[in-house]
């Protein structure tokens, strides 16, 4: 069964493990709805579905034709990635009168932690940094992406949609964008005559939606990628989750917050948090991209 961050700390009694949680889910609308899939080992290997059998109408006594499924096999294996954090035994004793210290410090590294697996999640390349996992943009199929153009072009609606709709068995889960390309869609809203939707979240912020799907923010997607002559293009992202779709990955635990306790050469303890995570695609269909997106 895959859990979301969320969903884990409500499992958890330790008050500063479910804070940090909470932290890294509060500041990310990919953990906010990306499941993990505990695995044990170090990785695991699977079949990714690349295209479907066919079927077809006989006659009586034709003969009948056979076709299967193909199948790319695919190994996501987990990364590490953390921090330490530590507070000073002095500052922690005599400036905890207002904030909890300890509590602050590690607030931030989660953040740390959380900037990172954002990053990852879009850009990582276990090709070009072997620490870390393959992100969307490598997993990204290329029958899945639709281009703007050769060079580039603005966001248009028609575009959207179709990369919207390469993305089969339901509508995407999440639309992952910059800021940059949300203002856009903004204006291409207003000038059809209309605004786009408008709820909130469980957290209490407000998200906006494109034709029911929800609309996230990624800070670590490019709005200076180069396609063709341009050098401002963006990309757009379309996912579906879940353990048949696009789903992270991790160790039994999954995030753990370490009391690695106090230091030997100066007075203060250490705090680490880790995960050990990863992130797998198990059908090309359920993610998709729209590349070459252009300043309005």
């Amino acid at each position: 069964m895959a859990l979301t961050l969320v969903e884990a700390s409500k499992l958890s009694n330790d008050s500063l493990l479910t804070g940090v949680i909470e932290t890294i889910a509060l500041e990310s609308p990919i953990l906010q709805r990306l499941p993990f899939v505990e695995i044990v080992g170090n990785g695991l290997t699977y079949n990714r579905e690349n295209a479907a059998p066919s079927a077809s109408f006989y006659d009586v006594g034709d003969d009948w034709d056979e076709s299967t499924p193909t199948f790319t096999q695919a190994t996501a294996t987990l990364k590490i990635l953390g921090g330490d954090a530590d507070v000073d035994n002095f500052l922690k004793s005599t400036r905890s009168n207002i904030q909890d210290l300890e509590a602050a410090v590690v607030q931030l590294k989660a953040k740390a932690v959380q900037a990172l697996f954002d990053d990852t999640f879009v850009n990582g390349d276990d090709g070009v940094d072997p620490l870390s996992f393959d992100g969307i943009d490598v997993l990204c199929a290329a029958g899945q992406s639709v281009s703007m153009g050769t060079n580039g072009a603005v966001l248009t609606l028609a575009k959207l949609d179709e990369m919207i709709d390469k993305v089969r068995g339901g509508k995407p889960e999440l639309l992952l964008m910059s800021r940059r390309t949300r203002r856009t869609l903004n204006e291409l809203a207003r000038a059809s005559g209309g605004f786009l939707e408008a709820d909130r979240d469980q957290f209490g912020h407000m998200v906006q939606y494109y034709d029911g799907v929800p609309i996230g923010i990624c800070d670590y997607i490019s709005d200076a990628k180069t396609v063709g002559t341009s050098n401002d293009c963006s990309t757009i992202y379309a996912m579906q989750f879940g353990e048949g779709a696009l789903s992270g990955l991790t160790a039994p635990g999954g995030l753990t917050v370490d009391r690695v306790g106090n230091l030997e050469t100066k007075d203060a303890s250490r705090v680490r948090v880790k995960w050990y995570a990863g992130l797998a695609l198990f059908n090309s269909v359920k993610l998709a991209r729209l590349t070459g997106v252009r300043a309005a």
